[in-house]
C-alpha cells in the first residue's frame, strides 16, 4: 500500500542521513551526554550536508523540498538520542516563524545562516511563573525610540546556552484586553546589550541538550527585530504550536519503536531458569501488547503527518497524538526497562537513558492535560 507521504526520494535521503549520523554522531553521543552539550561542529556538518531546514526555499539556502524530509530528519535524530531535539526545534519550530512572519530583510539576514548551522536558534516562551498559560507572560518590551527595552526572565529554554538568535515572547501592551492581544515576538541576537544567560539547567534527562535560563535587564532590541506585527505574537504562536506538538509526537513514536526493538533483541538473549525470557508467556504477551500499540500509533501518526503536509487543520488530531503517543512511549519505557532487569537500571544500557529522556515529552510543548483540554473544547464540551 502506498505510504501517506514518503516516497523513494525520502528513503534515499534517509539512507544518506543515517550514514552521516552513524559516522558523525553515534560514536560520540555518550561523550556528549557526559559533557552536557552537542558540539557546534555537528551543527555545521549537518548544514554542509543539507540536513538543516531542508524545506526552506532555495533562495535562502534550503532545498525547497516538502516537509516529509524534515520528518525523516527528526526520526533519525531521535534514533541516535533524544538529546538532539534542539536541532528539530531549530529546523521546524523557530525557523518556520521567521519564514512565515518575517520581513524580506529579516529572512535574508538570518535564514541562510540558519541553514548552514552558523546560527543556532531558540524560542523563549516559558517563564519561571508561567508555563502553558502564554497569555499571562510577564516579560515586557517597551518601545523607546528605535529600540524595544525588554525586561524579564525565561526558563527551560532549549538551545539556551548555544543559541545565537532567540525568538522571545513578550508583552508590548501589558494592559491589553484580552491579555493575549498584548503579546508580541522579538528576535534577540546573542550580543544584544542587556541580554544574558543564567544557569545551564541540570535536568533529569536530555543531558546533551543545553537548556538554560535567559535574563533580560533593560535589554535593547532594535525595533526592526519585531517579528510580524505588534500584538499578534499569541496568534503566531497558536499557529505554529501545531507543528511543534506534532514534532513531539514524532519523537515519542520513534523512541517507542527504538525501545521496543531493543527490548525484543534483549529478551531473546537474556536467560532465566534455563531458557531465554522471550519464551515465557508473560514476555510474549507484553511484547505483543507493546508491538500493537506501537503499530497503531505509527498508522495514526503517518496519516496525521500527511494531512499536516497537505495544509489541513489538524489541531484536534495533533493534540490527540501528542498526549497519547507520549503517554504510550512513557509506558513502554517502563515496561522495557523492567524486562532488562537490574541491567536496565545501569547507565551503560540505552534503555536507562531512554527511560529518563522520555519523561519530559508529556510536559513540554503544552502539557498533556492542556492537550486534553483542547480536544474537549473542540468536541464542543
Amino acid at each position: 500500500m502506498k505510504h501517506p507521504y514518503l516516497t523513494e526520494d525520502h528513503e534515499i535521503f534517509r539512507k544518506s542521513l543515517k550514514r552521516f549520523l552513524e559516522k558523525e554522531a553515534v560514536p560520540f553521543y555518550e561523550q556528549w551526554e557526559e559533557e552536557r552539550m552537542i558540539p557546534r561542529s555537528l551543527w555545521r556538518k549537518m548544514g554542509e550536508q543539507g540536513f538543516l531546514c531542508p524545506d526552506l526555499d532555495e533562495q535562502y539556502g534550503g532545498s525547497g523540498v516538502d516537509w516529509g524530509f524534515s520528518v525523516v530528519v527528526n526520526e533519525e535524530l531521535e534514533r541516535v538520542g533524544s538529546g538532539l531535539v534542539g536541532m528539530g526545534l531549530h529546523n521546524d519550530i523557530v525557523v518556520p516563524y521567521i519564514n512565515s512572519f518575517g520581513s524580506k530583510e529579516q529572512k535574508q539576514r538570518w535564514l541562510p545562516r540558519c541553514v548552514t548551522g552558523e546560527l543556532i536558534t531558540a524560542i523563549a516562551m516559558t517563564e519561571p511563573g508561567t508555563g502553558s498559560d502564554l497569555a499571562n507572560i510577564k516579560t515586557t518590551a517597551k518601545l523607546d525610540g528605535d529600540h524595544y527595552i525588554v525586561n524579564g526572565q525565561k526558563t527551560f529554554i532549549t538551545n539556551g546556552i548555544q543559541s545565537d538568535l532567540i525568538l522571545v515572547a513578550c508583552k508590548t501592551n501589558p494592559n491589553a484586553v484580552p491579555k493575549h492581544k498584548g503579546v508580541s515576538l522579538l528576535l534577540v541576537e546573542r550580543d544584544t546589550p542587556g541580554f544574558s544567560r543564567g544557569r545551564k539547567l541540570n535536568k533529569v534527562g536530555l543531558h546533551s541538550q543545553d537548556t538554560a535560563e535567559l535574563i533580560f535587564e533593560d535589554c535593547k532590541v532594535p525595533k526592526e527585530n519585531l517579528l510580524g506585527e505588534e500584538g499578534k505574537g499569541f496568534l503566531y504562536m497558536m499557529d505554529k504550536l501545531q507543528q511543534e506538538r506534532l514534532l513531539v509526537a514524532i519523537a515519542a513514536q520513534t523512541a517507542a519503536e527504538v525501545m521496543l526493538k531493543g527490548t525484543i533483541d534483549y529478551v531473546k538473549s537474556r536467560e532465566a531458569f534455563g531458557k531465554p525470557i522471550s519464551q515465557f508467556q508473560n514476555t510474549q504477551f507484553k511484547m505483543a501488547e507493546m508491538a500493537t500499540e506501537v503499530e497503531m500509533g505509527r498508522a495514526f501518526l503517518d496519516q496525521l503527518i500527511a494531512e499536516h503536509i497537505d495544509g489541513q487543520n489538524v489541531v484536534t488530531k495533533v493534540s490527540m497524538a501528542k498526549w497519547r503517543l507520549t503517554d504510550t512511549a512513557k509506558k513502554i519505557a517502563g515496561e522495557c526497562l523492567q524486562f532488562h532487569g537490574g541491567y536496565g537500571y545501569m547507565e551503560e544500557y540505552e534503555i536507562a537513558r531512554r527511560f529518563r529522556d522520555i519523561q519530559v515529552s508529556s510536559i513540554y510543548a503544552g502539557t498533556n492535560e492542556i492537550m486534553k483540554t483542547i480536544i474537549a473544547k473542540n468536541l464542543g464540551l
